[in-house]
């Protein structure tokens, strides 16, 4: 008898010991809108994204369980359509543009301990011309593992909505364009 409950005890903290956190659908930011906005009619496209480390789509966060990408997609196709949304609603977006953007997610990682997501970004252009970006945003974080790593899913859009903003606000950008 002290067996069963023993085992029916441990089955039911293992299976709800491990969460998983997924992240926000991507939001558009104004500001990068705004920035691309002032392309004065340039048209840009956007090619295939990869990554250092391929088909990423979870991060495990202090054991508690992973953080993912919405809707399961890899990490640097949820860069790619970030980057795309903001092309097309800033209405620079066109799919036979003359150039084509391209990228590569060199680097993705939280501390969910210290509160920081780090990203880092290369961006090329068909026209050969690149630029490379870093992000490293901060957020509140926690002593607890379920509310640090929520915290830690909820704070990657707003961490990319930066990182592509240092893409578009680079003072290297225009160079990508022509």
């Amino acid at each position: 008898m002290f067996l069963k409950i023993w085992v029916a005890v441990l089955a039911t903290a293992i299976m709800s010991g491990c969460s998983t956190y997924a992240a926000n659908r991507y939001a558009i930011s104004v500001d990068n809108v705004t920035a691309l906005k002032q392309l004065n009619g340039k048209k840009l496209s956007v090619g295939s994204f990869t990554a250092s480390e391929p088909g990423k789509t979870e991060i495990m966060c202090r054991g508690v369980g992973p953080i993912k990408t919405p809707d399961g997609q890899t990490f640097e196709n949820f860069i790619k359509k970030a980057l795309e949304d903001e092309l097309k609603i800033a209405e620079v977006y066109s799919a036979s543009a003359p150039v084509t953007l391209t990228g590569n997610l060199d680097a993705i990682d939280f501390s969910s301990t210290s509160g920081t997501w780090n990203l880092a970004l290369t961006v090329k252009s068909s026209n050969g011309n690149s630029i490379s970006v870093t992000e490293n945003y901060s957020y509140k974080t926690s002593f607890y593992g379920e509310t640090a790593c929520n915290q830690t899913a909820q704070a990657l859009m707003p961490a990319v909505q930066n990182l592509i903003g240092n893409v578009v606000r680079n003072n290297e950008f225009n160079k990508l364009l022509n």
